[in-house]
């Protein structure tokens, strides 16, 4: 018996009712707090000017400004960040009236480690957590390290909470999610060390993504027709990008590490009340066979939309329980989804500290590209056929990240946020195109899970963009110095963008047809022949 569409049993409720409107603007508004929770790193784990701290001790004017050595770093004179010239012999040579540089061959004076410490400036950041925690020389790995982390976290997060979505719906994922998020984000900031911060990172890291993936999953399944397009392409990816450029202004006026992360924590607690109106989705209640529960959310919205709800609006809805694996099309298609879904977003997300001598300016310019981006998502998903667009915005992205290397430094970042924007638009894409290819009963399972791989990505862009600074640990060369290290990251974003865009082409269409109910619906779709057909 076959399973009778959706969207045209509820067609009677309309697209733009105040039941929609309701919930596009609340699960719209639970994806604001993600987008300056995201990167946050970027000004949690920044790296401050310093050099080694000098105990209080009897020195000339000479010496104080002379003790730290002075090295040469990418062509420009520095003071040296993880030695100094050893103390006993300074205050020795101070004690006698020498002068450093005259009396003095500083070249010869035995050096030594920062034994005392460091000295960070703040004439950026009043602390950030490598002030805090000395994230710095022998432990400078653990700087990039610590964004790691917190993708896995995310990586975890997201295969969890699908599975669990599907399983007990997306409401209460949703809104657990939300929790975790926003309760060790606050934890976060009684952090004593360094490990500690790591771990309760690592766990609001499990709530990041995953309310994400819960909310667009819920508000795609609720939504029909253009209003579902417009609230998987613009509405939450606009809600995201508006967080992202809030978080500059935050961290402008919270320049200390733990009023920041308080900031970032107090948005997700007014999230809570909004339980009793955010339906859950009828859709995931009839692919349970909770027939009665999925009704009574559709006969309220009919009264809220004041619309007369027919006297049986569900019939013949079966429930079909699978895996992502189980026909070749359907595990092609997983596999296919799982590559696309790259790390170029979040790696050219986090470089934005290196667009401009200002961090607060850099992350606002990253933030802003995203607008025009998620509105040519937009206008994409709404004209033009899914497989095209994702392959012309990867290709798009893919080659203005290799023409990096090949242009003066002052078209670099121009062509730089070009890729960002491309990648951005391809992304927000992909989100809507893999709801859109997959059924209720894998919807959620299948975004987490495509996201799960994608985040293996995202976990080693910190290191990936260290490759373009030539001291990483402390001060000794892990790299050979080669000119074109600087532009290795961008060359690796833009071969996997290219991939991408290349394995799209044996995707199915999803363009102008009803969300995948069953697994049977779903196999129908993807065994059409063709799949270079791009129409």
């Amino acid at each position: 018996m076959n399973t009778p569409d959706y969207d045209d049993t509820t067609a009677f409720l309309g697209q733009w009712g105040p039941f929609q409107q309701i919930v596009f603007f609340l699960l719209c508004a639970s994806i604001f707090p993600n987008g300056f929770g995201a990167f946050s790193l970027v000004y949690l784990t920044d790296i401050p000017s310093h050099h080694c701290l000098v105990p209080e001790v009897n020195l000339t004017q000479d010496w104080q400004e002379g003790i730290i050595p002075v090295k040469v770093v990418n062509g420009k004179e520095e003071l040296s960040r993880c030695s100094r010239y050893r103390l006993d012999v300074v205050r020795n040579l101070s004690a006698q009236g020498y002068i450093p540089g005259r009396d003095v061959n500083l070249t010869d004076l035995e050096q030594e480690d920062c034994v005392d410490g460091w000295s960070y400036s703040t004439d950026i950041y009043q602390s950030t957590i490598v002030s805090e925690f000395d994230l710095v020389c022998g432990e400078q790995w653990k700087q990039p390290f610590t964004s790691t982390v917190y993708f896995l976290g995310v990586l975890v997060g997201s295969f969890l909470s699908g599975q669990l979505s599907d399983r007990f719906g997306r409401k209460p994922v949703l809104f657990a999610t939300v929790a975790v998020q926003t309760f060790f984000t606050f934890v976060e900031i009684f952090s004593p060390s360094w490990t500690v911060f790591s771990i309760l990172l690592f766990i609001s890291g499990l709530g990041q993504i995953s309310n994400y993936v819960s909310a667009f999953v819920l508000g795609t399944e609720i939504l029909t027709g253009n209003v579902r397009v417009l609230f998987s392409s613009m509405g939450v990816c606009l809600a995201f990008a508006f967080g992202y450029m809030m978080l500059p202004l935050f961290a402008y006026f919270l320049r200390d590490w733990r009023s920041l992360l308080l900031a970032l924590s107090v948005p997700g607690l007014l999230y809570f009340p909004l339980w009793w109106f955010v339906p859950e989705s009828p859709r995931w209640l009839l692919s349970q066979g909770r027939v009665e529960e999925a009704e009574t959310i559709v006969r309220d919205a009919a009264k809220r939309n004041q619309v007369e709800a027919p006297e049986v609006i569900f019939d013949n809805y079966n429930a079909h329980v699978s895996c992502l694996l189980r026909t070749r099309n359907i595990r092609n298609t997983t596999v296919i989804l799982c590559m696309v879904l790259s790390a170029g977003y979040f790696g050219l997300s986090l470089n934005t500290s290196r667009l401009h001598a200002n961090p607060y300016i850099s992350c606002f310019i990253s933030a802003a590209v995203e607008v025009p981006a998620y509105i040519s998502s937009w206008l994409a998903l709404r004209y033009l056929p899914r497989r095209l667009s994702v392959i012309c915005i990867l290709l798009l992205g893919g080659v203005s990240l290799y023409l990096i290397q090949l242009v003066p430094q002052n078209l670099s970042v121009a062509l730089e946020m070009l890729g960002k924007f491309a990648i951005t638009t391809g992304t927000a894409l992909l989100f809507a195109y893999t709801a859109e290819l997959y059924p209720t009963v894998l919807r959620n399972t299948a975004t987490g899970t495509c996201t799960t791989v994608s985040r293996i990505g995202s976990c080693i862009s910190p290191f990936l963009l260290q490759l373009t600074h030539r001291q990483i640990f402390g001060e000794k060369h892990l790299i050979s110095p080669i000119y074109s290290m600087d532009y290795l990251p961008y060359i690796i974003l833009g071969t996997l963008a290219v991939v991408s865009s290349f394995a799209s082409l044996f995707l199915p269409e999803s363009f102008g047809q009803p969300l995948p109910q069953t697994i049977q619906q779903m196999h129908q779709r993807e065994s059409k022949p063709n799949p270079l057909n791009l129409n």
